[in-house]
């Protein structure tokens, strides 16, 4: 099974390649740049550095949320767009249990972090058993106080992943002391690579979505709705 991911929630843009087990390419940019200018011309290049084509992939798996709301956007529509246009099946991969991949295998409590501005995070919890992903508390917006409490009643140290690192790690390291790990730079960012390792194990439990009917998933209305919502009431 060959997989195409795309990660595109967050500041972060990713694509990779997995065949089985073996991560063949990963391309990733960490820069602020708008992802509709990165996404198509990284695709393009992975699949030229592997001597592939877009067809030879079985399945388009896209990060769905939650994040950035143009990012998710613009990730969601590519991989639609690839795969109606190529007749290929997708996987809606969440992206903090994404995220939780970066730390494959590790026993410690993995907790993914993304800036959800006002001091708020989205933020979800997760461990391994063996190679086996399992979700401890599912995903969730708090605040950085109401989440460092909750850390705090683990039972084990907790490793803290994501862009919300740069935000409110120090907060957090603060309040849980050497409770928590804060992740080092490489392994912090999201990655197309977890993207696509989620995306296997959902392909192998018949865990597809209709391309058709794909939405992100962005746990909260955006500002405009939000503001919106305000003026109408």
């Amino acid at each position: 099974m060959r997989i195409l991911a795309i990660e595109s929630s967050a500041v972060t843009a990713s694509v990779a390649i997995l065949e089985d087990d073996t991560l063949v390419v990963e391309y990733t940019i960490n820069h602020k740049m708008t992802h509709s200018q990165t996404l198509l011309p990284m695709i393009d290049d992975i699949f030229s550095m592997v001597q592939l084509k877009p067809d030879d992939v079985d399945v388009i798996a896209v990060s769905k949320g939650p994040g950035s709301f143009t990012g998710l956007r613009i990730g969601a529509a590519t991989g639609k767009g690839i795969a109606l246009a190529l007749d290929k099946k997708m996987v809606a991969v969440p992206t903090l249990a994404a995220m939780a991949y970066n730390l494959y295998g590790d026993s410690r409590y993995i907790c993914p972090v993304m800036d959800a501005r006002r001091k708020h995070l989205y933020s979800g919890i997760y461990t391994f058993d063996g190679d086996r992903l399992i979700t401890v508390r599912d995903v969730n917006l708090e605040s950085y106080d109401e989440l460092a409490e909750e850390l705090a009643g683990l039972d084990r140290q907790v490793v803290l992943v994501g862009d919300g690192v740069d935000v409110a790690g120090d907060v957090l390291k603060e309040q849980l002391g050497d409770k928590c790990v804060l992740a080092p730079a490489h392994i912090k960012t999201q990655r197309a690579g977890s993207v696509a390792l989620l995306a296997k194990q959902m392909a192998d439990n018949g865990e597809y979505t209709d391309a058709d009917e794909l939405k992100p998933d962005y746990l909260r209305p955006s500002q405009a709705e939000r503001e919106k919502a305000q003026h109408e009431s």
